[in-house]
């Protein structure tokens, strides 16, 4: 009876009008801390995305409604110990006690915007409707979802994005550029969350490495400078001329005056002794490796990372323990890629800083989508010996170990 109860409380609040569900109050202690489930507009259709914390990492995963109610109550059965269900028009508490007793309790909520149903032209106690309906209900009141995701919102247009051809002039996403426009908002989720360390009563620097041409850079600027207020100096470096010239333009346009962008190397480069804050995204192979070693130098409070080709340990790394793994190459190539991205966090964290390797974006539009975001918080971590263990094991001498931790 209490397992019934549970699907339909769960059937219940998987439609529409969901706002977020979270698992928390591990069953037992180990690395899967909670998850969460939201609603999301997935190819037009709607969905439930899964947002799984496990140690320091999140992982992200789109189920259909029926498939969100298995994932939960097999979550409720091994995992978890409570439930808390929001939705527009009410509440909701699962409890699982130690002997597995289930107890579910659900509040409407007084006063509802009745939106999602007049959208559909249903009354408040029906949950069907066609596609057509599910979109209009979407754009008409159940952006909420969206809003909350996209920092950046569709529809307000904004000078750089329009510029770049991201947006049109009224602020409409161009339909070729949507995971462009996904990306720069998920990047800025980033920024948000080390927003804390960043001191809104004094210029913070800013350098990015491999600018390219430059859409996060500008995001980055326009967020902080020209929505949140912080007193920014942002440097964008790339060894492309052409592109460094056109960005040069661009920010004179714009009148972002504490916005520059320079030709030169990530390696050489010495233009400053002072920097807050280091991004790098796709910098080819040890270029990551040689800005997170002057991000370290330089004492850097917020480092964002996205690595990309990672050769150097794929070249290098053998194993008699995984010598039948690495004999395929594609297996071996994203092998070598996580134990650089791992041991690079690794090296960080000896250096005192608190390290998460998290989602950039969806796996299906570009396999490098891992995002190294680390903070400063000045407590070393002791795990030399663990990373020699490991290179040890893989024959293997990454550039950031040989740059910082060879010479502690």
């Amino acid at each position: 009876m209490e397992k019934r109860e549970l699907h339909s409380v769960l059937t219940d609040f998987l439609n529409e009008r969901l706002i977020q569900v979270t698992a928390s109050g591990q069953a037992e202690k180990n690395d899967f801390l909670k998850a969460k489930i939201r609603p999301v507009l997935a190819k037009g259709a709607l969905h439930f995305q899964a947002e799984e914390f496990i140690g320091k990492q999140a992982f992200h995963k789109n189920l259909t409604a029926e498939e969100a109610v298995d994932y939960l109550e097999v979550l409720m059965e091994t995992s978890f110990r409570q439930l808390q269900l929001e939705a527009q028009d009410k509440s909701g508490t699962v409890l699982v006690s130690k002997k597995g007793k289930i107890t579910v309790k659900v509040k409407k909520k007084a006063a509802v915007a009745n939106v999602a149903a007049s959208a559909f032209g249903q009354d408040s106690g029906s949950t069907g409707g066609s596609d057509a309906a599910l979109k209009a209900a979407w754009a008409g009141g159940l952006s909420h979802n969206r809003k909350k995701r996209y920092i950046l919102e569709e529809g307000i247009p904004v000078p750089f994005l329009v510029e770049l051809g991201v947006q049109t002039k009224d602020g409409a996403i161009v339909h070729a550029k949507y995971d462009k426009f996904r990306q720069i908002n998920r990047f800025l989720e980033f920024i948000e969350d080390v927003l804390p360390k960043l001191d809104k009563e004094k210029e913070t620097r800013i350098i990015d490495f491999g600018c390219g041409k430059s859409y996060l850079t500008f995001a980055m600027y326009y967020y902080l400078k020209v929505l949140k207020g912080y007193p920014v100096r942002i440097t964008g470096l790339d060894l492309k001329t052409d592109v460094i010239e056109h960005c040069s333009r661009l920010a004179k346009k714009f009148g972002y005056e504490s916005l520059e962008f320079l030709h030169g190397d990530i390696a050489s480069y010495e233009g400053t002794d002072e920097v807050d804050m280091v991004v790098t995204l796709h910098a080819c192979d040890t270029a990551t490796d040689y800005a997170l070693e002057k991000a370290v130098r330089w004492n850097a409070k917020v480092i964002l990372s996205v690595p990309c080709c990672q050769h150097e340990v794929n070249k290098q790394m053998k194993s008699e323990l995984f010598a039948p793994v690495f004999h395929y190459g594609i297996i071996k190539e994203r092998m070598a890629a996580l134990y650089t991205d791992a041991l690079r966090a690794e090296v960080l964290e000896a250096m005192g800083y608190r390290v998460q390797i998290l989602e950039f974006i969806d796996m299906e539009h570009t396999p490098k989508n891992l995002l190294i975001r680390a903070v400063k918080q000045g407590k070393r971590k002791e795990n030399r010996e663990a990373i020699e263990a490991i290179l040890r094991e893989i024959h293997a001498e990454p550039t950031l170990y040989r740059l910082l931790m060879e010479e502690k």
